[in-house]
């Protein structure tokens, strides 16, 4: 059974994870590109593209987010 300030570090060590910020990062970047594609170009169909891609890099970062708070 491991004491408190063990598990501690145990957390703190699982959730300063490169691949987890690098995840957040990555959604980060999808969801401007969403962004972006929203107001640049006006027509229905790209607009209903711009927002699946600004939904899908949501999606990314609260999965990552989540990792973090997961981790105990």
């Amino acid at each position: 059974m491991m004491n408190q300030s063990e598990e501690r570090e145990q957390s703190m060590e699982t959730a300063n994870q490169s691949p987890i910020y690098m995840m957040i990062m990555v959604g980060v970047v999808i969801s401007i590109v969403g962004v972006y594609l929203r107001f640049a170009i006006d027509a229905w169909w790209w607009s209903l593209i711009s927002w699946i891609i600004l939904l899908i890099g949501s999606v990314i970062c609260c999965k990552a987010v989540f990792k973090i708070l997961n981790a105990k």
